[in-house]
């Protein structure tokens, strides 16, 4: 690896950015940005996802390319959060369970066994950072961006499966990135769209939002990303974590005392890039105390941050000493992490964080039944009945009609799987006489209509509810209403648990946290008595 002093100002500030492009190969975007702005780091969507085959060629290429450029290995990062929230959900990648489904297993030996698991495949196919864990503590019902990303509601549990996903990704040789500091769990809007707000006092901050950040600090980990929310109680001045010295150096690195990376959530997100603009938001970033800019989509405003940070370096706003210190640090991991192989990556530190478990590689050679098994064994563990007022098990003797949501529609914390499967299908394999009827997760009053009269003379009734904002959908809403009022009725919250917050009181009411084929086969399973559900929610339903 090029030593520092023989980096050019261009190439040191390339190390701070990590950067999207919009292929499934090495599109002009990114062979423009390795080859002509020395970038250092990659990020991966699903848009650049074919295959776990074609990813993996395409992470050699990119390193390839930074090689023949005389740059340094490139950083090569995914947001594989599990469950609701998986760039790649191709076979060949397991789909592990996201962070509320674990939180609801009450077992953080489930959450470490995920991550050694995921790291093991992540590092297979080139990648060397998660964007995970979410250790964001949830304790906002209209949250639209967490809910079930995040582990629940008590930031001792928080604290723990966070501990165990980050001992179990760097032990596998990946490193985990504890997010979105200082806390994005008790917010109401989206930062993706727009500005957010946690007004709580400092003593409120560290009991609850602060304490899985410290926990993380203390297992080690490797990285943190910040948030784009104010806190008027360690920054009085109206501007977000993500641009303010005093969350990133006062508190994180200097109170905290934080030495690893501070990676930004993405600058085009609007909280960012509408009050600041993306370039001088990354100047600022930088100033406050990040040290990798993540700038996710357009090659104009990647250009901009760059040339932007080289520009104040060059007027004297920022010291070069403060990029010679972010680069170190970049440098630093980049020596531990990049390019390290599956063999004895145990962290002795980190194995340290769970009790009782030996921490151990995994071999990625292995057939994925056994995972198959664990991740069922997990799903079991984290369904949750609510209530149930006899409504369950099912009747074999009654036909049963399912109401399924399907995601068709992309955003920010949600995307449509490649393979999915909906609960009509897997309790169809265990008996007969189902019906099921597919609606989108925003159906329209005459679409809610059709059902209620197709579903008249049906004599066992599910209803499947489906929310990824803060509010269940009104169409989905007025469609549980309304069968409510005829039928006893079984519904089952297929990712929000919050949802019950929002209608009447059903039957019975029954929470997944996801809808991954492993908890759907579990589910049919403990709707037809075969299995015993263990969950118990990680939030209060109030």
């Amino acid at each position: 690896m090029k030593p520092l002093n023989d980096l050019t100002l261009g190439q040191k500030v390339g190390q701070l950015l990590m950067c999207g492009f919009h292929s499934q190969h090495a599109d002009e975007q990114i062979t423009r940005l390795i080859r002509d702005y020395h970038v250092g780091g990659v990020i991966y969507f699903r848009r650049n996802v074919e295959s776990v085959d074609q990813l993996t060629r395409l992470s050699a290429e990119l390193q390839d390319m930074a090689a023949e450029a005389g740059a340094l290995p490139l950083m090569i990062s995914v947001d594989q959060e599990g469950g609701m929230v998986a760039r790649i959900d191709q076979e060949g990648m397991t789909q592990v369970p996201g962070n509320m489904a674990l939180g609801a297993t009450g077992n953080p030996e489930y959450t470490l066994e995920c991550a050694r698991i995921l790291g093991c495949e992540l590092k297979s196919i080139g990648i060397d950072m998660n964007l995970a864990p979410v250790v964001d503590v949830n304790n906002n019902p209209l949250n639209p961006v967490i809910g079930v990303r995040s582990y629940g509601e008590h930031a001792e549990s928080v604290a723990a499966h966070g501990i165990a996903a980050i001992t179990g990704y760097q032990s596998q040789g990946i490193a985990a990135t504890a997010k979105h500091f200082p806390g994005h769990g008790d917010t109401a809007v989206d930062s993706h769209l727009g500005m957010v707000t946690v007004p709580h006092d400092r003593n409120r901050l560290e009991q609850m939002e602060l304490l899985p950040f410290r926990k993380a600090i203390e297992a080690g980990v490797d990285a943190i990303m910040t948030a784009h929310v104010m806190f008027p109680s360690i920054e009085p001045e109206p501007i977000p974590a993500t641009l303010s010295h005093k969350v990133l150096t006062g508190l994180l690195r200097e109170e905290m005392g934080f030495e690893g990376i501070i990676i930004t959530d993405c600058l085009e997100m609007h909280a960012i890039s509408k009050p600041y603009g993306v370039a001088e938001a990354a100047v600022r970033a930088v100033e406050a105390g990040a040290d990798l800019i993540l700038v996710s989509h357009t090659l104009q405003d990647q250009v901009a941050a760059l040339e932007a940070i080289v520009e104040a370096v060059r007027t004297g706003r920022i010291s070069e000493e403060v990029i010679h210190q972010a680069v170190e640090r970049i440098m630093t991991w980049k020596r531990k992490r990049c390019g390290q192989q599956n063999d004895h990556l145990v962290s002795p530190k980190a194995s340290e964080t769970v009790e009782a478990t030996d921490v151990e590689t995994v071999d990625c050679t292995k057939p994925t039944e056994p995972n198959e098994l664990t991740l069922f064994k997990i799903a079991s563990s984290s369904i949750t009945i609510v209530h149930n007022d006899g409504l369950l098990p099912l009747d074999p003797e009654k036909d049963v009609y399912v109401i399924w949501p399907e995601v068709v529609q992309r955003t920010e914390v949600d995307e449509p799987w490649s393979h999915t499967e909906s609960l009509g299908m897997a309790l169809s394999q265990l008996r007969g006489r189902v019906r099921e009827h597919k609606i989108t997760t925003q159906p329209t009053y005459d679409e809610a209509d059709r059902i209620l009269a197709d579903v008249s003379d049906s004599e066992q009734v599910i209803v499947c509810t489906y929310t990824s904002a803060g509010h269940l959908p009104k169409g989905q809403q007025y469609l549980v209403e309304k069968l409510n009022k005829n039928h006893p009725l079984i519904v089952i919250a297929l990712r929000n648990p919050y949802d019950l917050l929002e209608i009447s009181r059903p039957g019975s009411y029954v929470c997944t946290y996801e809808n991954t084929p492993a908890v759907v086969r579990a589910l049919s399973h403990v709707l037809t008595g075969g299995l015993q559900p263990t969950g118990t929610l990680p939030v209060r339903l109030r």
